[in-house]
């Protein structure tokens, strides 16, 4: 990796991380004051609509984002062409849902949601004029626009969300703050990225595009109704509350799981893509980052797992008790994640979007059936098939990475067994620690987080675990680069 891109990509490491951890944190800080003014029905209902504006997103997306990402020198034709077919199908699809609301309302028996899903699903179009902004700037690594924009929207977003909640708005304002969101983050992207449609729609550029996109797109849509499936039969079989009380431990276990695997979705694809033709770089690269990243991600779920209790009864009150096994349950799940999420980058980045459908295609197969198995024990029965085809993915995903750079499941296991056990370890020296100790939530929780970091650093120095090493070396390397600078500007300042 030259220096340049190795500059780029840890500035786009930087940025993208404070993208999504700092729109997750206002986010979850405002979750916290909607948690305690709506009830876990109206978080159950919201829920249900997003599982079709989920799939609607995604169809308007149709992979073209990863096509261009993917694609080394797209022109002003391909952004056009794209722009104008994502605003049309979003217009399209607005209308569908326009005319199914009251059906839907009809099928979980919640007239309710004739109107919400009528207004939520304006969504659509508005995101749409941002999509081809968005990936520009991706592609440039230029995550710093993306990370302004985001924070500044989603801060407007819950603002409005909350105060319509403290006047009683209900449901309603969680469907303000969505939209608010959206509007903000379209009007910044068209203020900051100098990009603007040519009036040209190309055929060509589109048949281009959609060769490699329409496998992405095709494993998204599959994507994205598996995983809202699971709110389907939640919503539909038991109840609202119940998808409620999942909703919001999902959203709790997702801060971690999706700001790392965002941020790394968003900075490994474009360098992964760009190492395509160098496949063992790609390969070294790869073991480097999975090696980085799991030394945070295994720790902090098990960790996440251990503190559910004081960490939900603190943030939620006894109102969501509910939540806390069904969190602890997501966080064994969590655990590999980020991991299945850098292995299916690998497929795509190098632009084996055939194989990536197919794999993405099985997969969910296999998953639609052990959430159907699970399902016959229960609702805690699909929370816990959850569980068990995140781990089957991990070995399919190592299967494909193992044909497409040669680094498969054996030497996965191999470099990342000692982080998973020492994860492990650290989690169960801080539970049997605390498990017999009454403390008030605050107090517990902030013991029971000192005990596991220090635990986990502690067994990780002992056993050399490389991740330690891996950032020891970046600090070390930060303050030398820091110590560098100060001796320059003070002997500039003694010449001068």
């Amino acid at each position: 990796m030259s220096k340049s891109l190795k500059q780029r990509t840890i500035m786009g490491m930087i940025w993208s991380f404070i993208q999504k951890f700092g729109t997750t944190v206002i986010s979850f800080i405002a979750n916290l004051f909607l948690a305690r003014l709506l009830s876990p029905a109206d978080f159950g209902i919201i829920g249900m609509l997003m599982v079709f504006i989920a799939l609607s997103i995604s169809f308007v997306d149709g992979g073209f984002g990863s096509a261009l990402i993917q694609k080394k020198n797209p022109t002003n034709t391909d952004y056009s062409t794209i722009f104008y077919w994502n605003i049309l199908l979003s217009v399209l699809l607005y209308l569908l849902l326009f005319f199914l609301s009251p059906a839907i309302a009809n099928f979980y028996k919640m007239p309710m949601l004739d109107k919400l899903l009528k207004v939520l699903g304006i969504i659509l179009p508005i995101n749409s004029f941002n999509l081809i902004q968005s990936n520009i700037l991706r592609k440039a690594l230029n995550f710093r626009v993306l990370a302004m924009r985001d924070l500044i929207a989603t801060t407007i977003g819950v603002i409005v969300g909350i105060i319509m909640a403290l006047k009683g708005f209900g449901v309603w304002s969680l469907v303000a703050n969505t939209l608010i969101t959206g509007i903000v983050k379209s009007i910044l992207l068209w203020t900051k990225c100098e990009w603007r449609p040519l009036f040209i729609f190309s055929w060509a550029s589109f048949k281009s595009l959609f060769k490699f996109g329409s496998f992405i797109f095709l494993s998204n849509i599959t994507e994205t109704i598996f995983i809202n499936i699971q709110k389907l039969i939640i919503g539909k079989v038991f109840s609202a509350a119940n998808l409620g009380y999942y909703t919001q431990a999902a959203k709790l276990e997702n801060i971690p799981v999706s700001t790392l695997s965002t941020t790394i979705n968003q900075v490994t694809y474009p360098i992964f893509s760009t190492l395509q033709d160098d496949l063992y770089t790609l390969k070294v690269t790869v073991k480097k980052n999975i090696k980085a990243v799991i030394f945070i991600a295994f720790p902090l779920m098990a960790m996440l797992f251990v503190i559910a209790k004081p960490l939900i009864l603190l943030l939620y009150t006894d109102k969501w008790t509910n939540s806390i096994v069904i969190f602890q349950v997501l966080c064994v799940a969590g655990m590999m994640h980020t991991l299945n999420t850098i292995n299916t980058n690998i497929v795509v980045s190098v632009g084996h979007s055939k194989l990536y459908f197919n794999i993405q295609l099985i997969k969910r197969i296999i998953g639609l059936i052990i959430v159907f198995i699970g399902l016959q024990f229960g609702f805690m029965g699909i929370i816990w098939a959850i569980v068990v085809y995140n781990y089957i993915y991990f070995f399919i995903n190592t299967c494909a990475s193992h044909k497409v750079i040669n680094y498969g499941t054996v030497e996965q296991i191999k470099d990342l067994g000692k982080e998973f056990l020492t994860a492990i370890v650290a989690g169960i020296i801080t539970y049997f620690s605390f498990n017999r100790v009454h403390l008030p939530n605050f107090l517990h929780l902030m013991f029971q987080v000192l005990t596991y970091i220090g635990a986990y650093l502690s067994i990780s120095y002992l056993f050399k675990i490389e991740g330690l090493f891996i950032y020891k070396e970046i600090i070390v390397k930060m303050i030398k680069r820091e110590r560098k600078k100060r001796k320059e500007k003070k002997r500039k300042g003694e010449v001068r």
